[in-house]
């Protein structure tokens, strides 16, 4: 049986099954379909409509507000990348950070020094474009942490570090079961 420690979470629910429509990210519904782990990354899949993803939570969190540390609730920050063969959806890198962002705001991707911009609606950010994408898998694949920076609509700064151990595994399986 699968461990649910990768997540680090107590249940085996994960949120799942994003869809891309006018570029607005939304999750549609909750995926219990865990098919392996790859270090610090497990790998789910779903049938209808064929999807796959490889997903992280963070190693560390830091929240501040007006330059201090703050204690603040947020749901689950995931940190995942994409295939949906039958939307044309290919290593697509998508982060929730667990609160909706402030508006206009954006998200700061941290792979070992290279940073690159991903653009927010509500509780989601992914890349401005699929050359993006690829870019950032690029940079995953060969870097040992992803720091994701953002602000809430509440003003706190949020700090996420993601471990990168097994994500290069984890989608290449993710990749190969949404051929």
């Amino acid at each position: 049986m699968i461990s649910r420690k990768v997540l680090g979470l107590t249940t085996a629910a994960v949120i799942g099954t994003i869809t891309m429509s006018a570029g607005v990210a939304s999750a549609q519904q909750v995926s219990e379909n865990i098919v392996s782990e790859k270090g610090d990354w497990a790998v789910y899949e779903e049938a209808d409509p064929k999807e796959c993803w490889a997903v992280a939570a963070p190693k560390e969190t830091v929240n501040t507000k007006d330059g201090r540390v703050v204690t603040v609730t947020r749901s689950q920050m995931l940190l995942m990348t994409f295939y949906r063969p039958g939307a044309g959806v290919d290593a697509q890198v998508t982060f929730t950070g667990g609160y909706p962002f402030a508006p206009g705001s954006t998200v700061n991707l941290n792979v070992d020094g290279t940073e690159f911009e991903l653009i927010t609606q509500g509780e989601w950010a992914w890349p401005e474009n699929k050359g993006e994408d690829a870019k950032i898998v690029a940079a995953m694949k060969a870097g040992a942490n992803a720091i994701l920076t953002a602000r809430s609509s509440r003003g706190t700064t949020t700090k996420d570090t993601f471990s990168l151990s097994g994500f290069t595994a984890a989608v290449g399986e993710a990749q190969s079961r949404c051929k």
